[in-house]
């Protein structure tokens, strides 16, 4: 069986995310959205809130592609979390050519943890290479329109994200 691991922080999802997960799909059985639980960069919504935006969003992927897709938390190494899922690959998104700076040491660094799990990287449709959950945050919390980069049911749960002073003072 073939299974892959896309991870991120899906803080919130984006339609880029959901392009690469598709895509995915393509490739793998079995394909783990590794959640990542990353204390240190304080996440506007929580792991349980993220978790169930992925679930929500990759129910109908599951059921066109027959791939089955589970949202798995995480808080270890990037390649240890591949282990206890027993992925074979790692997918990764690249939007630019920073990205991929950062993920090619990345790569050496979990090869030489374990050679057996390979790293594919899916370029980004032309259409979602902007997208950013960072820059995302960022257009709701001044007001923009998220619309053109997020699927429809995340759009709400964002928005009132900000609506809260408490809210607002934590995403500044």
């Amino acid at each position: 069986m073939r299974v892959g691991l896309y991870p991120g922080t899906f803080d919130p999802i984006t339609l880029g995310h959901m392009d690469i997960i598709r895509r995915a799909c393509r490739m793998v059985d079995r394909l783990v959205i590794g959640i990542a639980i990353n204390r240190d960069k304080g996440p506007l919504f929580s792991l349980d809130e993220r978790v169930a935006m992925v679930e929500a969003e990759c129910a109908p992927i599951m059921q066109t592609t027959g791939v089955e897709i589970v949202a798995h938390p995480f808080e270890n190494l990037l390649i240890h979390c591949a282990q206890d899922v027993k992925a074979n690959v790692i997918i990764r998104g690249l939007r630019a050519v920073s990205d991929f700076e950062y993920e090619f040491q990345m790569v050496g660094m979990n090869r030489a943890m374990n050679d057996d799990i390979e790293t594919v990287f899916l370029m980004a449709d032309a259409n979602h290479q902007a997208i950013a959950s960072r820059l995302v945050k960022e257009i709701a919390r001044l007001g923009g329109d998220v619309s053109p980069f997020v699927p429809g049911p995340v759009i709400d749960p964002l928005l009132r994200k900000f609506a809260s002073p408490k809210a607002f003072a934590a995403a500044t």
